[in-house]
């Protein structure tokens, strides 16, 4: 079944956060028609390849008119008008940057594949649950509703400002025609009459000047709350959300709803300041006793200067943390003389600002607060910023060239490289600007969050866990001692984070069964969730108990195993994975005889293996497993193809399949069929071959097992044997035979 399949039969609730990621940069009807060919595209190596991005552009587009074609066969009216607006929104926003379409549709299939594991899940996750917290939501809307009525205020008062000017106009031409006049006319009672009321008119303006004052600082006043509670907490809110998205939860949305804050905020400053300029220009037309421009004037604009510092401050982001595209969904650990990437926003969208702010790129600025080992970035290291490389027209910057460089100690050596020490050691890529806007000088600076430099490909494991460890525990973004003295992490968070790597890299999440497997294996117990502590040292650093590797090089291994060789099997949810011995006998003892089920295994590294349910002449239930398969073997032969062929050889028997159910009754052809690489048993005539006349062969793996043992032995006997051959076998051997061959 295809993942857009199964989202389809989600409960509303969970349809209902599809619906939200679907918008005009990828709309869903092109998700829905095209659902089988987009999940067999690898969008996520295209986000980071402009060349591969491209080529999948153009076919996306080539898909999109064949279904043209076809909808217009059948002559679907609304359809066809939807396809040709995709079809142009497809060539106008992504041509000059197919990437970013890239990115798009690969955070969609990332999203989704999150959706269905938690819709899988008996509860929601407390991270989860925190990010979606409706009071977040209601919040959003209140910040959104306060600017627009900043906004309004704002242009409300530029009226009073022109009424004020017309008044004062006004106001200076009756008053110079008086003076312009001779001494004795100045004397006569209409002029007298006059005089007072010009009196009356300087009342007025000094009436409106105090007001249009007193406006001017309530709107200041507004923005000033505004910017100090929620759009700072709008701000924290999106840079968290972001943390826990890097280590596979959420996608991070609203950045968009944050510009259009900050950018209608930059704009009533910038609107007030102008107001406050066309007061000092009013000023020095007229001026009088008690005058109140010249005393609140200045204050005021020192409070709008300040304002525009903060809020350009705080609107200059990270808006996609460093990445190497060799390693797209292992963002912050970089590789030293590896590019990577990482993408910048200013969410003050004006246009005189395009081009004109040049972003410089340096690692560890502040060196005092990071290991001996000291970095230099090479490659491109100073960009501008634009609204043109970016498809929703924001102001920023992508840097796609840059690579980390270590540099030689004092002594001439390279820092210390010990397995641990190298990736526990954080650093950081700062950015830094000036803005020059309308007589204003801004310098702006940010941080990436903390990264991990690693020097060798085997480090990434490791290097992964202490991104994983540090942004689940702490929001701060620029805590490089942080592993001097990690915290504890709350168990039922961490496996909440442990079932989005298997979403995000895997396709697939885990279920409740399978957490608490974990769980058991990470603290050795059954406990409560939501109170167990767990520490970093039990999580990455200390062994498992009488093994020689810890808890996260285990499941690290598990993770290259399902993405490299059982990946489609893991994806439709046959594999159960997570179960210890103990509880898959429990499951399987009251069986039909042949169901088994997939484990992985406690043991090897990276390693699956299959137990399944007999059951003796004397009625009596025994279990037999087999010895794992890893990555070595199953790169000889697939999965789905040894389950197919498997064979034992009981004493005195015939080989056969003992492999009949995947638990808890699924025929095992009807799970695994599809998946197997050609038809089983066919037998094979010389012709088939098709080279110089030899038969065809193929592995089978067979295992023995003897009358006083449960184990089957090793399947490293993956005999070369064709299927004819076996045939013949069973044909004309006696059992004995048979087993004297296979030993």
């Amino acid at each position: 079944m295809s993942q857009w399949s199964q989202v389809q039969q989600l409960e509303i609730k969970f349809l209902e956060q599809v619906d939200q990621f679907y918008d005009d940069n990828f709309p869903m009807e092109i998700r829905h028609l095209l659902a089988q060919w987009i999940e067999s595209q690898d969008w996520e190596a295209a986000a980071n390849n402009e060349a591969m991005a491209m080529i999948l552009l153009q076919n996306l587009i080539i898909q999109v008119d064949e279904q043209l074609d076809r909808v217009s066969q059948e002559k679907n009216l609304l359809l066809i008008h939807n396809l040709k607006r995709v079809r142009k929104l497809l060539q106008g926003k992504y041509h000059g940057n197919p990437m970013h379409i890239a990115v798009i549709i690969s955070n969609c299939l990332r999203e989704e594949r999150r959706i269905l594991a938690a819709a899988s899940m008996p509860v929601q996750g407390p991270l989860e649950k925190s990010l979606q917290n409706s009071v977040v939501s209601e919040r959003q809307r209140n910040v959104e509703h306060k600017v627009s009525a900043i906004k309004n205020s704002a242009q409300m008062t530029d009226q009073d400002v022109k009424y004020l000017e017309d008044l004062q106009e006004e106001f200076d031409f009756r008053y110079k025609t008086i003076q312009s006049l001779e001494q004795n006319d100045k004397n006569s009672a209409l002029i007298k009459q006059e005089m007072l009321a010009l009196q009356a008119m300087l009342n007025t303006l000094d009436y409106k000047r105090k007001e249009v004052l007193s406006k001017i600082g309530r709107v200041i006043h507004e923005i000033d709350m505004l910017m100090s509670n929620m759009l700072t907490e709008e701000l924290l809110d999106w840079k968290r959300r972001q943390q826990i998205a890097c280590i596979g939860g959420p996608l991070h949305g609203g950045l968009d709803q944050l510009q259009n804050c900050f950018t209608l905020l930059a704009e009533s400053l910038f609107q007030v300041r102008r107001q406050l300029e066309k007061l000092d220009e009013l000023l020095t037309r007229l001026t009088y006793d008690g005058d109140p421009i010249p005393v609140q004037r200045p204050q005021l604009l020192e409070k709008v200067n300040f304002l525009l510092y903060n809020l350009f401050r705080n609107a200059f982001v990270v808006e996609r943390q460093p990445c190497m595209p060799t390693h797209p969904q292992r963002p912050m650990v970089l590789k030293t003389l590896i590019q990577f990437t990482v993408k910048l926003r200013l969410l003050i969208k004006l246009p005189e600002l395009n081009y004109q702010i040049r972003v410089k790129a340096t690692i560890d600025k502040n060196v005092s607060t990071v290991s001996n080992r000291r970095f230099v970035l090479c490659g491109t290291h100073v960009k501008a910023m634009n609204m043109d490389e970016s498809a929703n027209g924001s102001l920023s910057v992508e840097f796609r060239h840059l690579q980390p460089k270590e540099m030689k100690t004092s002594a001439g050596s390279k820092g210390n490289e010990g397995p641990h020490m190298v990736t526990e050691e954080l650093h950081s890529i700062s950015f830094e600007t000036q803005v020059c806007l309308y007589g204003l000088t801004i310098n702006l600076e940010t941080s990436s969050l903390p990264v991990v430099m690693i020097s060798n490909v085997s480090q990434l494991p490791n290097a992964w866990a202490s991104i994983i460890w540090y942004n689940l525990s702490t929001n701060d973004p620029q805590n490089l001692s942080f592993f001097n003295s990690p915290p504890t992490a709350t168990l039922s968070q961490l496996l909440e984070v442990l079932s989005w790597q298997f979403s995000s890299y895997v396709g697939r999440g885990l279920n409740s069964e399978q957490l608490n497997m974990l769980a058991e294996k990470l603290t050795g117990q059954q406990v409560s969730y939501n109170d167990y502590q767990l520490s970093w040292a039990k999580f990455c650093k200390e062994h498992l108990p009488g093994k020689s590797f810890t808890f996260w090089v285990w499941l690290e291994a598990i993770l290259d195993l399902i993405k490299k060789h059982i990946l489609p099997l893991w994806i439709d949810g046959y594999v159960m994975g997570f179960v210890s011995k103990e509880k898959e006998r429990i499951l399987l003892k009251d069986k039909t005889p042949g169901t088994f089920l997939l484990r992985f295994s406690e043991s090897n590294l990276g390693g699956i293996t299959f137990t399944w349910v007999d059951q003796l002449e004397n009625g009596d239930v025994t279990f037999h497993s087999v010895e794992p398969y890893n990555k070595g073997r199953l790169s000889a032969l697939p999965f789905a193809d040894i389950l197919r062929d498997y064979k034992v050889i009981m004493a005195d028997n015939v080989p056969e399949n003992p492999l009949k159910y995947l638990y808890p009754d699924i025929p095992k052809d009807k799970a695994f069929g599809k998946h197997y690489s050609c038809q089983p048993n066919e037998v094979s005539k010389p012709s088939d071959g098709g080279g110089k006349g030899y038969v065809p062969s193929v592995f089978i793996p067979v295992s023995k097992i003897l009358n006083d043992s449960t184990e089957p032995h090793s399947p490293s006997d993956l005999l070369p044997m064709s299927p004819s051959v076996y045939a013949v076998l069973r044909e004309h051997l006696s059992p004995t035979a048979i087993e004297s061959a296979v030993s």
